[in-house]
């Protein structure tokens, strides 16, 4: 199996079991600070079968309408996937607001409460960490989307968990739906940076700053004699655009090998990556 659907699906199966013991505890304490993270996982679950089937279909060759493959896929899970997260803070918060202006702060179990979101957060911890990897070896953008809303887990499962033996030692109940709201809060800020960095490749982007003077550096050092350099993404897909310039009185056969050279050894920096190279007459070199 693919290593990118292999973990995919664990990542699925995973928040398919959090989600059953967050509501199961969030009901039999009250806690809202529990139930919002049940409706946290549950939106993490909506994001991991969209990541899943994102890079399904990101991987699938390129075909007479897409010529130049599926990777956007992957950018367009990720902003549905930030846009879950955002949706999942909106109703965390109003089900803490409700319960603040209702003034029903009553818990049961809350131990039991605590052990369970300390559970949550090394689940998601280990998932997340194999998620990035994998991310960062494929440069799956719906991978990281998903390592990223594993991640917020983590840190609201931590931080409900605080809180909730918080109240244990001091008995201030209210204390769970402002813990809520703070989860929220930390939510929004994580999702708008998944969604800027989804969405704007969509607009095809241009590699980033360090990135760029990497293959610049390695054009160097290839010496290749090249201008308008454009560079762009597409999920995982690379795409580079080349002016290079070769002497006048070099044959079409010999320009042909020259940038077949160039390409392979840039295929052999960066993976799934199209090198379109324009040629240009430069110097009549020697006779």
């Amino acid at each position: 199996m693919n290593p990118k659907t292999k973990i995919a699906r664990l990542s699925v199966a995973s928040n398919s079991l959090l989600i059953v013991m967050k509501l199961i505890v969030g009901i039999i304490s009250g806690s809202v600070s529990i139930i919002s993270e049940a409706i946290h996982s549950s939106m993490d679950l909506i994001a991991a079968i969209i990541a899943f089937f994102a890079v399904k279909v990101s991987d699938t060759p390129p075909d007479e309408k897409h010529p130049y493959g599926h990777g956007k896929i992957e950018n367009i899970s990720g902003v549905i996937e930030g846009v879950l997260i955002l949706v999942a803070a909106a109703l965390i918060i109003a089900e803490a607001v409700k319960k603040l202006v209702g003034g029903s702060f009553e818990l049961e179990s809350v131990g039991i409460g605590a052990a369970v979101m300390f559970v949550s957060a090394v689940v998601n911890t280990i998932v997340s960490r194999k998620l990035y990897k994998v991310a960062r070896e494929t440069n799956s953008v719906a991978l990281e989307a998903d390592a990223l809303h594993l991640k917020t887990d983590v840190y609201t499962s931590l931080g409900v968990a605080a809180g909730l033996g918080l109240i244990l030692l001091t008995g201030i109940t209210w204390l769970d739906p402002v813990i809520a709201i703070l989860v929220a809060l930390f939510i929004i800020k994580e999702s708008m940076i998944l969604l800027s960095k989804a969405f704007f490749p969509l607009l095809d982007t241009s590699w980033g700053k360090e990135e760029i003077r990497e293959l610049e550096s390695n054009l160097d050092r290839m010496r290749v004699n090249y201008h308008d350099l454009r560079t762009r993404l597409a999920g995982n897909y690379r795409f580079i655009d080349i002016h290079i310039e070769i002497p006048e009185n070099e044959s079409v056969g010999n320009a042909h090998i020259y940038c077949d050279k160039i390409e392979d050894e840039l295929k052999s920096i960066y993976e799934n990556l199209t090198v379109s190279i324009h040629v240009e007459p430069g110097d009549k070199g020697n006779d």
